[in-house]
């Protein structure tokens, strides 16, 4: 799979036309000034503004119009079929866990075992533990319930909560295998596993600690907003108006059920060889759809029939679960064709042919490299997928430790300020109903943090292996 990756988006460099960095570099920044503007000056809707945003960067750029339209409608089309399909099924599960009071039953026992003082500390741990199998998206879904719960109950700002939960996905996003992105970078450096994550734990643990609770203390005062009103009415539900709901133990299981199947699935893939049945049936229950769609299954038995939900009530809980996401998924997918509208052109080769060359550090450069990238295209996984490719070459002479530390370099730098060309941004935006400033004072900065904390904390375990 990681190879078809890296010879995928191989292709796309190869595909991509030979435009110059003089017309690239000012297609690229006028592109994302023009959707800046449109939001946040004219108020334009973010699906208006990222579609001419991608048609502006094709013009800029001189590629034909038609050219265009056909990249930002593939982009568009595969981010809606995979990242659309995920978002619609990890509501209904989201519904589902307001709905049933299963997220009242969690938020009770966080709450109740927390102080404010310690209570981002345990947001962010939950969100490091969903976050180790799963895609950023989808472990965003699963919480979101949650973060709104617990930011109403504790009377926190959502920012202070949802943070460290952000800042626990997005490390294990980029920097601890089995996550798909360091599993590419493992594989196309020959790194060794087992001792990237181990150094993956290392470094992602106080990195969450800096960009997570730390961080939303500042955030949290200059971010503050309520829980916004989206789950309905069922998280509003006081014990004496609900009849009954699922435990603890319950809900965790049902919570956990997707990320156990995907969890199996990534460990199948790594220790079983291919062909094996257990591995083929890991594999199929593991593929992020079917994992989302069993959990939706199995919530409405454990969760649903647990409160005492009758077949209406759950068909009425499903139904009312999409309306909310008809926005966001329009926003997430115009993202989506927009960053395909710059990898097309090139712009991501560009950046990553500028610094092949430079006689800096390799970690440094490994970590600039993917910086760029990322900037350029808005895609961690592109911008893994691009820096690892280069610098295969420099982790052939390179010792076991060092290329370890190499791959988590450039997890770090994979998530380096997240802004208008990444669906993440507009997932954070719409969800914690944030303006595109308050994103980025919130979210954006502690993408940053959190990518320059983990270069440092890389460059000094570097220092010692």
């Amino acid at each position: 799979m990681t190879t078809d990756l890296l010879t995928y988006f191989g292709s796309v460099a190869a595909d991509a036309p030979d435009i110059p960095a003089s017309r690239l570099i000012p297609a690229a920044l006028l592109g994302i000034a023009v959707i800046v503007v449109l939001i946040t000056r004219f108020k334009l809707h973010p699906f208006l503004g990222l579609t001419l945003g991608s048609l502006t960067v094709g013009a800029v750029a001189g590629v034909a119009m038609s050219d265009t339209i056909d990249s930002f409608t593939k982009g568009f089309g595969s981010t809606a079929a995979g990242v659309g399909t995920l978002i619609a099924l990890g509501a209904m599960f989201g519904k589902l866990l307001a709905d049933s009071g299963g997220a009242d039953e969690i938020v009770d026992t966080i709450v109740g075992r927390s102080s404010p003082r310690t209570l981002p500390w345990a947001m962010a741990g939950v969100g490091a533990l969903i976050g180790l199998p799963m895609f950023f998206e989808i472990g965003l879904v699963l919480l979101m319930p949650v973060i709104f719960l617990v930011a109403r109950r504790s009377q926190l700002s959502i920012v202070k909560v949802g943070i460290p939960a952000l800042a626990g996905l997005s490390a294990m996003h980029g920097l601890v295998p089995p996550h798909p992105g360091p599993l590419v970078a493992i594989d196309a450096l020959k790194a060794n596993l087992g001792i990237t994550l181990a150094f993956g734990v290392l470094v992602a643990l106080p990195t969450i600690a800096i960009a997570g609770p730390l961080f939303a203390r500042f955030a949290g005062r200059w971010v503050d907003v309520p829980a916004p009103e989206f789950f309905g009415t069922g998280e509003d539900k006081h014990d004496d108006e609900q009849t009954r709901r699922p435990s603890f133990a319950v809900t965790l299981f049902a919570v956990l059920t997707p990320v156990v199947l995907m969890m199996g699935k990534a460990l199948a893939d790594i220790f079983a060889s291919e062909g094996n049945a257990v591995r083929t049936v890991l594999d199929f229950l593991g593929t992020p759809i079917i994992a989302l769609l069993i959990a939706v299954i199995v919530g409405m038995f454990t969760l649903g029939r647990g409160a005492g939900m009758g077949t209406k009530e759950l068909a009425s809980s499903l139904e009312k679960s999409l309306p909310p996401i008809a926005g966001i998924l329009l926003i997430v997918a115009a993202g989506g064709g927009f960053k395909q509208t710059l990898v097309d052109t090139g712009i991501g080769g560009l950046v990553a042919d500028w610094v092949e060359g430079s006689g800096v550090s390799v970690l440094l450069l490994a970590w600039v490299v993917a910086v760029m990238i990322r900037l350029a295209t808005g895609s961690a996984t592109v911008a893994t997928v691009t820096a690892s490719g280069i610098l295969a070459p420099l982790a052939a002479g390179m010792s076991t430790p060092e290329v370890s530390l190499l791959v988590l370099a450039i997890g770090a730098g994979s998530v380096f300020f997240s802004h208008v060309n990444d669906a993440g941004f507009w997932l954070v935006k719409e969800y914690f109903g944030l303006s595109v400033g308050q994103t980025i004072k919130s979210w954006s900065l502690m993408e940053t943090l959190l990518s320059v904390s983990g270069l440092v904390f890389v460059l000094v375990l570097g220092l010692v292996v």
